[in-house]
């Protein structure tokens, strides 16, 4: 008779609770909740910068930093995940996601200037130190502003992002060649790397399984490629790219001389940043966490839940 009764009434209970939101949309319920993605832009010297934040700000904070050609986007399962336990904060560089896109003539597009922008960004936020997740162009990115304040850095999660030489491999002949020559000739050489198939081989070369990357992910990318002028801003990056080479040297004695905590999760069949450049960290890192993956370039798509699951790890040991 007792459980026959107790039935409707938690069934009643859980109606409500469900409800709850959909009546009052505005509720501290549906205010509060850990797991929403606020979409967020702030102007910076005239520029929109837009972000992606989730999370209590009086909580540690996550700087999530974005590869080549994506964006934000590329975290969307991820900050949710993160939300509940830290404050997050994913940028769009300029040229990227929802960001202002300034033609290349009126615009220094460099990592240089993307590390400003996202220090700023932050600063205006009144985050003073962070974890930092490292991808692709984001780890210049990361480790330029690693360079200028290396106190405010709690500790580092790198994917396929390169601080080696040895992470250089024949993929980047051509871009060298720019490098070293930066001709018209040169650069037009360079745009097959901005064409759909291109895109699309990005994010499902040396995947394990295919089906688990969405088409959203280079459908939309190219969308953004394929806009008057972006190419012209992305031929810039690939060329401002071999700035981040001379630096390699600088980046390394630095992680030599404060030591941050660092968790290695990489797609050990990237061709654009093998595994030859993730295993150098472990000489000039103690405290390094190593973690090569069956997958490519855009490991997350793969092994996301692999991945939040060693940051929860990670970020509850460094952030303490």
């Amino acid at each position: 008779m007792t459980k026959s009764l107790r039935i409707p009434v938690l069934t009643t209970l859980l109606v409500g609770t469900m409800l709850l939101p959909m009546i009052h949309p505005n509720s501290a319920t549906a205010a509060e909740s850990p797991f929403a993605v606020d979409m967020k832009s702030m102007e910076i010297d005239g520029h929109t910068i837009a972000y992606r934040e989730a999370g209590d700000p009086s909580k540690p904070t996550v700087l999530l930093l974005h590869g080549f050609p994506t964006s934000s986007h590329m975290f969307r399962d991820l900050i949710p995940v993160l939300a509940e336990d830290y404050h997050v904060i994913a940028p769009d560089y300029l040229g990227y996601g929802a960001s202002d896109m300034p033609s290349a003539e009126s615009y220094d597009y460099s990592f240089a200037n993307a590390a400003e922008t996202v220090t700023r960004l932050i600063d205006a936020k009144g985050v003073d130190t962070y974890s930092v997740y490292l991808m692709d162009y984001g780890a210049p990115v990361g480790y330029r502003m690693f360079a200028e304040h290396p106190e405010r850095v709690t500790g580092f999660v790198i994917q396929n992002g390169n601080a080696y030489d040895e992470g250089l491999r024949e993929f980047w002949d051509p871009i060298k060649a720019y490098w070293a020559d930066p001709s018209t000739e040169n650069g037009d050489a360079l745009r097959g790397f901005l064409t759909l198939d291109a895109t699309k081989w990005q994010f499902t070369h040396g995947v394990g399984d295919v089906s688990t990357v969405s088409p959203d992910n280079y459908w939309h990318v190219q969308y953004l490629l394929d806009r008057p002028g972006n190419q012209e801003v992305q031929l810039e990056m690939f060329l401002d790219y071999g700035t981040n080479v001379a630096e390699y040297p600088k980046w390394q004695a630095l992680f030599q001389e404060h030591q941050p905590p660092a968790l290695i999760v990489w797609g050990k069949n990237d061709h654009i940043f093998p595994a030859d450049g993730a295993h150098p960290y472990k000489a000039d890192l103690t405290d390094v966490e190593f973690h090569l993956l069956d997958t490519g370039h855009f490991a997350l798509e793969e092994y996301g839940d692999v991945i939040a699951a060693e940051m929860q790890e990670f970020l509850a040991r460094v952030t303490q």
